[in-house]
């Protein structure tokens, strides 16, 4: 089915109404798509908008894609039931993942916020983003309900001159940019590692995925989008790494004011006892596993030459980003030692 055909038969099994306006895609997340829909009802015209996401084919073939999505669904009606400020999806005869004709949807409410600019955070942005990660944090839960697995991450065992060796077999245009930054990604990987082995045996409820591009802005207060990664998880990790990509370091650009603002929101709302950031410095690599991710996309495992393109610029733009961690590594240390 073509994709207007999924909509109108999505929003007809939902009781939403008919859709009146030609469907708009919605700049979103890298791995999903997003849309914009407003319909009808009773015969007035554009009577609601709706945000509409449209799961990745790929990911959800994976074995534990709608496990994963049922505990994120499970953790949002608690963060909802804390009053974090979130966005989160429209449930329908006690369902929120729709599926129509094997493809898999979530439905939000509209809002007219704006999404965070990268290259204009403020201080107070990033203190309010602590914050609500914080609180998040702070949420008390039933400590039985998880296993040891969420305890510590797995070791990272990429072979990076695999992947270059696969590339080179392909022609792809990635191939050059693996071989000549094996010994980095090498390093990187080795610094990751080293720090999960660091990591406190902490656990807690939490968004790995709370970075600028999933918070919006509404009336100069946060609202948190895309929580499909929400699960229990390392406190000390997940501050870290999103204390640095509010800070710029996704942009390449970082701000040191950014990451003390960011800590001082968070510890107003949650402090856990540790402290030792510098030591776990190495989480800042965690951008590799989205590396790989991406490689395995510009070699052709997607669903289209759109997403594979899409591939090969986050490939680009990851190294980069990679390379400019390593750059900054001593300094963004220093700061992290204040925290």
């Amino acid at each position: 089915m073509q994709m207007k055909d999924l909509m109108i038969s999505l929003f007809r099994k939902t009781g939403l109404g008919e859709i009146s306006r030609p469907i708009e895609n919605v700049s979103g997340g890298f791995m999903h798509r997003m849309y914009k829909v407003t319909v009808s009802d009773n015969g007035v015209e554009d009577c609601k908008s709706f945000a509409v996401k449209h799961l990745n084919p790929e990911i959800m073939k994976r074995p534990q894609a709608h496990s994963n999505y049922a505990r994120s669904e499970k953790l949002e009606g608690i963060l909802e039931q804390a009053h974090i400020p979130i966005v989160p999806a429209l449930c329908f005869d006690g369902k929120k993942m729709q599926e129509i004709d094997g493809n898999f949807f979530y439905i939000f409410d509209w809002h007219d916020a704006k999404l965070t600019d990268w290259d204009n955070i403020t201080d107070e942005q990033c203190f309010l983003a602590g914050n609500t990660l914080g609180r998040i944090h702070a949420i008390d839960f039933e400590s039985e309900q998880v296993t040891k697995e969420h305890n510590k991450s797995e070791l990272s065992k990429i072979e990076w001159k695999n992947y270059a060796d696969h590339a080179t077999e392909a022609k792809s245009e990635i191939a050059n940019l693996l071989k000549q930054n094996l010994e980095l990604l090498d390093y990187a990987q080795n610094q990751l590692n080293n720090a999960r082995e660091f990591l406190p045996d902490i656990i807690c409820i939490s968004d790995e995925d709370m970075d600028p591009k999933n918070v919006m802005w509404e009336n100069a207060k946060p609202l948190v989008i895309d929580l499909e990664c929400l699960d229990y998880g390392n406190p000390a990790s997940h501050v870290l790494q999103l204390a640095l990509q509010w800070s710029g370091i996704t942009t390449c650009n970082l701000s040191l004011d950014h990451v003390k603002h960011f800590f001082e929101g968070y510890h107003k709302a949650y402090d856990n006892g540790f402290h030792e950031y510098s030591k776990i410095f190495g989480l800042a690599y965690t951008w590799i596993e989205w590396l790989e991710y991406n490689i395995q996309r510009a070699l052709g495992t997607c669903t289209d030459e759109a997403e594979r393109q899409m591939g090969v610029e986050q490939v680009q733009s990851t190294i980069q980003r990679i390379k400019y961690i390593h750059s900054m590594e001593n300094i963004i240390k220093s700061e992290l030692e204040k925290q």
